[in-house]
């Protein structure tokens, strides 16, 4: 998604980008706070941190209060970590949610990034149709983070 577009699917993964007018570290600053994750989160799944740090680190366990037609709990562990750049955590199916940020002129381009691949339920996901699902919610969450952060002047 550069600007308004649309996300791919390539392989198992899922992926769109968007360009924000903030700098790298203000989006990260965001990113790797879980207690603000519900503030982003385009899936309207996320309900909020039960538990887990102000700022994660690589190898930082937080959980969530989530919501998928019943309420339930989560704990994904922090698993890519380059401070203002990228971040990625992993959830107990191993699917990784991963956001790259790159400096671009006038703010950050960020990439989120649902990857499936190592997950050993990855051909369920398939036939429950998430890849689908993961891509509208991923253009979601990047609408909500150009909201927060406003878009760069042309």
């Amino acid at each position: 998604m550069t600007g308004d577009g649309h996300a791919t699917i390539v392989g198992r993964t899922v992926s769109a980008s968007t360009t924000v007018a903030a700098p790298p570290e203000e989006v990260f600053a965001l990113l790797a706070n879980p207690h603000r994750h519900h503030e982003f989160d385009g899936s309207g799944t996320v309900r909020g941190a039960v538990s887990g740090p102000e700022r994660l680190a690589l190898g930082d366990r937080f959980g969530m209060s989530m919501k998928i037609k019943l309420p339930y709990r989560v704990t994904n562990r922090v698993v890519e970590f380059e401070p203002d750049r990228r971040i990625g955590w992993c959830h107990p199916a191993r699917a990784v949610w991963r956001y790259e940020l790159e400096p671009v002129p006038g703010g950050t381009r960020i990439t989120e990034t649902f990857d499936y691949g190592g997950s050993p339920m990855a051909k369920g996901m398939e036939l429950l149709g998430f890849p689908k699902g993961n891509a509208k919610s991923i253009r979601d969450t990047l609408r909500r983070l150009r909201e927060i952060f406003g878009a760069p002047q042309s």
